[in-house]
């Protein structure tokens, strides 16, 4: 085989279900995911930033490059996750579209990415119109973001049937990646005799043309199992060498014709799923791109060049990850995670039933209400992806204009507005990870449900029949595995119905979240606004009141109210609140000078009395406030308490040293309250001195001799986290000057102070800092504009390299 024969693609399927709040719009806390806010969150830092400055070691394990992994593979990015990086992430978003404009260059015109069906839907099981809006709407979001047409569309799961090829086909889209047993007979052209194949024994080295009933065709790449399994399951991933011999290893030694050996998982397997595996693929691609036989290559340039001489047909209705087919998203097929022995998925059949259900029901809904709003209403739900990637007042009315044919008045703009984000819900509602997991009690199962509560809600809104009772009968039948839990419905009361928000409650999270936090005149919460009109704040010791009115508006729906409020503040975390929206202003006056005239004579009794009479016998607190809200308000009340704890520990400690050192010497066990309360403050007194800003090397050893006097356990956790985030501080200083000798010192103090207590910190974004300025230094030398810094200086500098595991240059 000729040197140019030899192809190497690896692709990355790089994928989180959608995880926004349905009504929010943002991802709220999610405690699983600790230490980081969300699994978003952490899955970006293990993984997604990672890959875009993954690290390449040499053999003494020191960094001697650092590259990004996007540029040479093949990658598709769901479009929800997409655009939770675009606003949380920017610096890794900008990273993927970048990465996808170099590759256009290296891989003859051919980018890197390819576009995803929208929400991750599992398209054979969904019905006609929903296949065509989830790759329209995939198509649309991979078009605003990477400024050009996609080649190829990963599919959900891999799941696939004709009628999905069919689509893919006739929306331009040139070829899929399946999974080796998807494929069930191959022939070659000029109609040649037809070979079985099924049980994945397809030759993966080459693409396939799948011919279909239409006289469309869409070329297939059926990815090389064995690899992709050890991969995502094995070990193959534990250093670089090993990965790259396999991959090398799996042509077949021919000398004629053209390979294609490539391999698809799951983009999470490196970095998250398998530590480092980041670090494994950018050490794999740089040994291949240095072996003379072999060349590095995308599946868009591969089939330019080496279209198919072969056809194939596939199975039907099958996927990469069920091996009955779709029989995981809809059924009891025994297809689970393995965490959970002896848990049955006989939960999946009802809620699929449910969800049916509900969709034909928004159907018909939509369609008798739509039509009088946007004229062709599946027309306008395949173009609302528009309004979703875009939701300006210009771009919105521009929607209008393609789509309703007249000019709507603001309530008919609000209506068909909440008729197509009830169509958008009904999308999201059949995310296939609701259905993958293990238990019907999980939280990907409830962010589905919550996705169908919003839809629903939407829907009753629009004058539509309640659909909720018979939703809640069936998913009664879907019985779970925790007890605490027996069925959906039980789920659904929990998890559910109290996340559920309309105008009135985010009025009353502004309200009692207002007592802890100054808000501007028009602050936003999630995706409402509030606009204050005016209210007045009194306070008598521990206690406070709140009275006072709102505008809170809907950016998505153009939905506004005015909301009126009361809250008292009993101190600590007890409060009541009131509210109602506020229908004009009479009698607002009367009621808010009553209730400042009874908390004025400390009347709490009236006060509490005038606040059910002028706002009826709803009462709100702590409970009712935004997750991440709730969790900030908790921490500010609990803030003096600990205080107040950790001085008494501090007191017992100070007060019994003596007694612990004289049981010490007279080798008797000290009780472990005293050991743990010694801990306790020998740890806080480390955590400070890793958060100030001139911390003090010598007492950080007096602290850790103490430790290891007594045997005591450091909480390296805590302060890996505390050193990390200190670190990065004075990395990102040191960039803006970096021969400032100060700046310099600071750093190198406090890596004496982690290598005095044996941290362990998370150098990955001190090392990308580093990485840059030693790039800019380089750069400056090489084109004669060395900066002013002495030779010790730079000396320095290097030195602080290899502590952060560069290799000496």
């Amino acid at each position: 085989m000729s040197p140019t024969n030899r192809h190497v693609c690896v692709h990355g399927h790089f994928y989180q279900p959608p995880r926004e709040n349905p009504w929010l719009e943002e991802v709220e806390v999610q405690d699983s995911a600790f230490p980081y806010h969300d699994w978003n969150t952490r899955i970006a830092a293990e993984c997604y930033g990672p890959n875009a400055a993954s690290r390449v070691l040499n053999a003494e394990k020191r960094i001697v490059d650092i590259v990004d992994n996007y540029e040479k593979i093949s990658f598709n990015f769901g479009p929800t996750l997409l655009a939770w990086l675009e606003r949380h992430d920017p610096a890794v978003y900008a990273a993927i579209l970048e990465a996808d404009r170099k590759s256009r260059e290296r891989y003859s015109g051919h980018g890197s990415a390819l576009a995803q069906a929208y929400n991750h839907l599992i398209l054979p099981l969904a019905g006609p119109r929903d296949k065509r809006t989830q790759v329209v709407w995939g198509l649309a979001d991979f078009e605003h973001r990477f400024g050009r047409k996609p080649e190829g569309m990963w599919l959900p799961e891999t799941a696939v049937d004709t009628a999905t090829l069919e689509i893919l086909a006739a929306e331009g889209l040139l070829f899929t990646v399946l999974a080796p047993g998807q494929a069930k007979r191959v022939r070659p052209f000029g109609n040649g005799a037809w070979t079985d194949v099924t049980g994945g024994r397809i030759d993966p080295k080459h693409p396939y043309l799948c011919r279909l009933p239409s006289g469309a065709a869409i070329a297939v790449f059926f990815y090389d199992g064995p690899i992709s399994r050890d991969i995502a399951f094995g070990r193959l991933l534990e250093n670089g060498e090993g990965f790259s011999a396999r991959l090398l290893g799996a042509f077949s030694g021919q000398t004629e014709g053209t390979e294609l050996v490539h391999i698809a998982t799951d983009g999470e397997t490196y970095g998250h799923h398998h530590r480092f595996g980041d670090m494994a693929l950018a050490y794999a691609l740089r040994t291949i791109e240095r072996d003379a036989r072999t060349r590095l290559t995308v599946y868009g340039e591969f089939l330019e060049k080496h279209p198919p001489d072969c056809e194939v047909e596939i199975v039907e209705g099958s996927s990469w990850s069920c091996s009955h087919g779709v029989e995981r998203w809809r059924g009891d097929c025994g297809c689970n995670t393995g965490l959970h022995p002896g848990w049955h998925q006989a939960w999946r059949a009802p809620l699929r039933q449910a969800m049916d259900g509900l969709r034909d029901q928004l159907a018909v809904l939509y369609e008798r209400e739509g039509a009088a709003l946007v004229g062709e209403p599946w027309k306008a739900r395949d173009d609302y992806v528009r309004v979703v990637l875009d939701r300006s007042p210009q771009n919105v009315a521009a929607f209008f204009s393609r789509n309703a044919g007249r000019e709507l008045a603001p309530q008919e703009r609000v209506r068909a507005l909440k008729l197509l984000e009830m169509q958008r819900h009904a999308q999201l509602m059949f995310t296939s990870c609701g259905w993958f997991f293990d238990d019907i009690t999980g939280i990907e199962t409830v962010q589905v449900l919550q996705y169908a509560a919003r839809a629903m809600q939407l829907a009753r809104e629009c004058g539509g029949d309640d659909p909720e009772p018979a939703f809640i009968r069936t998913i009664e039948k879907a019985g779970g595995n925790d007890p605490r839990f027996p069925h959906g419905a039980a789920v659904y009361e929990e998890h559910v119905k109290p996340a559920v928000v309309d105008l009135l409650r985010v009025g009353v999270h502004y309200a009692i979240s207002s007592l802890f936090e100054r808000y501007p005149k028009k602050t936003a919460i999630g995706a409402y606004t509030v606009a204050a009109m005016g209210s007045d704040r009194s306070s008598a010791g521990r206690q406070s009141l709140l009275v006072g009115r709102g505008l809170v508006r809907s950016e998505i729906l153009g939905e506004e109210d005015r909301i009126r409020f009361a809250v008292l503040h009993l101190g600590g975390h007890d409060l009541i609140a009131a509210a109602r929206p506020h229908g004009g202003s009479d009698g607002f006056s009367k009621t808010r000078a009553e209730i400042k005239e009874a908390f004025s004579r400390s009347d709490i009794p009236g006060v509490i009395q005038l606040m059910e009479k002028h706002f009826g016998p709803q009462r709100f607190s702590l409970r009712h406030l935004f997750r991440d809200v709730r969790r900030k308000v908790l921490d500010a009340v609990l803030g003096s308490a600990l205080k107040d704890v950790e001085a008494s520990m501090r007191r017992v400690h100070d007060d019994h040293y003596p007694l612990m050192q004289a049981m010490r010497d007279l080798q008797i066990p000290v009780p472990g309250t005293l050991v743990a309360t010694a801990e306790f403050v020998l740890n806080s007194d480390l955590s400070r001195l890793l958060a100030d800003r001139d911390p003090d090397p010598e007492k950080a050893r007096k602290l850790a001799s103490e430790f290891e006097r007594w045997g005591f356990t450091m909480d390296k956790a805590l302060l890996d986290f505390e050193a990390e985030r200190r670190l990065n501080a004075l990395f990102e200083s040191l960039s803006e000057d970096p021969e400032d000798p100060g700046r310099l010192e600071a750093v190198e103090k406090l890596f004496r102070i982690v290598k005095i207590l044996a941290l362990a910190p998370n150098l990955w974004k001190s090392q990308n800092i580093y990485f840059a300025i030693k790039r800019g230094l380089e750069g400056e030398a090489k084109n004669g504009r060395a900066g002013a810094g002495s030779s010790e200086e730079r000396a320095r500098l290097k030195k602080i390299g290899t502590q952060l595991f560069f290799a000496a240059s």
